[in-house]
């Protein structure tokens, strides 16, 4: 769930590292531990929201199953079923307009209630008409006989539903990318893909990729957890006959630079009023270069320093890579974060720059290939150049 890869350069861990902090979760359906249930002649699986999403989003929807499952004997079970050829796929059923005048007159963060993303999994009942939960009894049987798991087992399950299909071009001269996930799973390629084209850096180069952005950053595999500055010690002791101190660590951190690689909101056509035009991402114009994120008066910002910027600024320049600057939308219209503010209490110099996308957070995402690419391209130029 987190992942740190690194390249040694050949100078001493306490000169600090070029990193590229990128997180690979996104909002998604999480199974709840309980979850199966029968009702109206269906069998359904309850999920709880995971991040922020719009919830009116994910009805109607054909849906996948990603995760594990861990039988009571200690046995994982892994679980991918939607998204390959001939594989069932699952559903979230919205209401018809024709009985959804209730429904039309609430506001669309309330037309679709979290508890009523429950999930369509099956439809067959057992054969004995006189059997309780006729429809659930034959559905756990259908697990239990390709799986191996019961009930039970979903107590320790880490199961989530995603969009089904695979990432598509979009537009005629196929200049964009459709898929689930591009947050941040975009920067986090962009950053694997330079990574690996680095052979022997003067400074060491990091590849971060963590869990948790979406909610906060919270537990052992989110940013706010100590697994970074470990690995980094880890590394020290590594490369000093396994001798590091608390100091050789706090040092290294504090000559470290990170580009916090995350999306951000490119200006859309269809919703021009939500951002300044000046300040606001485009699709297809490089990499967005974000000085601060934060909401309402920059809070909970990292705000760059401006000494920052400008040595970013150049090295882009200097290496041909195309990049624009940007904000989230206008201000007091809603904001945002990333793990730039976490990384910074290391005292290390944090910028966000990553790549624009439209419609961030929906089941569906949309980024250019132009930006990928000369996010990737950005990415390889701050590993090497950068110092």
């Amino acid at each position: 769930k987190a992942v740190m890869l690194s390249v040694i350069g050949s100078e001493p861990l306490e000169n600090g590292m070029n990193i590229v902090g990128s997180h690979i979760d996104s909002p998604r359906l999480d199974i709840k531990q309980n979850p199966v249930y029968e009702a109206g002649g269906t069998t359904l699986l309850k999920t709880h929201y995971y991040g922020g999403v719009k919830k009116y989003q994910w009805v109607a929807l054909p849906l996948a199953l990603y995760g594990v499952i861990v039988k009571a004997n200690g046995e994982k079970v892994e679980i991918a079923v939607g998204d390959k050829c001939g594989d069932p796929v699952f559903y979230i059923s919205d209401l018809l307009p024709h009985l959804a005048k209730d429904q039309m007159s609430k506001t669309m963060s309330e037309g679709v209630e979290g508890e009523s993303l429950n999930i369509l999994i099956g439809s067959l009942p057992v054969d004995d008409t006189e059997a309780s939960d006729r429809f659930k009894t034959a559905l756990l049987a259908v697990l239990n006989e390709r799986y191996g798991i019961t009930e039970e087992d979903f107590v320790s399950a880490e199961l989530e539903a995603v969009p089904a299909g695979a990432a598509r071009d979009v537009g005629f001269d196929r200049g964009l990318i459709v898929a689930h996930g591009h947050d941040d799973r975009v920067c986090s390629y962009a950053s694997l893909a330079a990574l690996l084209s680095i052979e022997k850096p003067a400074r060491t180069t990091v590849g971060l990729y963590v869990d948790k952005e979406e909610v906060g950053s919270i537990g052992a595999t989110g940013m706010h957890s100590q697994f970074f500055n470990n690995m980094v010690g880890e590394m020290i002791a590594l490369m000093n006959g396994g001798n590091c101190s608390d100091l050789a660590i706090r040092r290294a951190l504090a000559h470290s630079t990170l580009l916090s690689a995350d999306v951000a909101a490119a200006f859309d056509p269809n919703y021009p009023s939500v951002g300044d035009n000046a300040n606001f991402a485009a699709i297809g114009q490089g990499i967005a270069m974000v000085k601060y994120t934060g909401s309402r008066g920059k809070s909970g910002a990292n705000d760059a320093a401006a000494e920052l910027v400008g040595k970013v600024r150049k090295l882009f320049n200097d290496h041909g890579v195309v990049y624009q600057t940007s904000e989230l939308g206008k201000v007091d219209q809603g904001g945002g974060g990333t793990i730039a503010y976490i990384m910074a209490n290391y005292d290390m110099d944090v910028i966000d720059a990553g790549v624009a996308m439209l419609s961030m957070h929906a089941p569906w995402e949309i980024v250019s290939k132009a930006d990928v690419y000369m996010t990737s391209r950005a990415y390889h130029e701050f590993f090497v150049n950068y110092r």
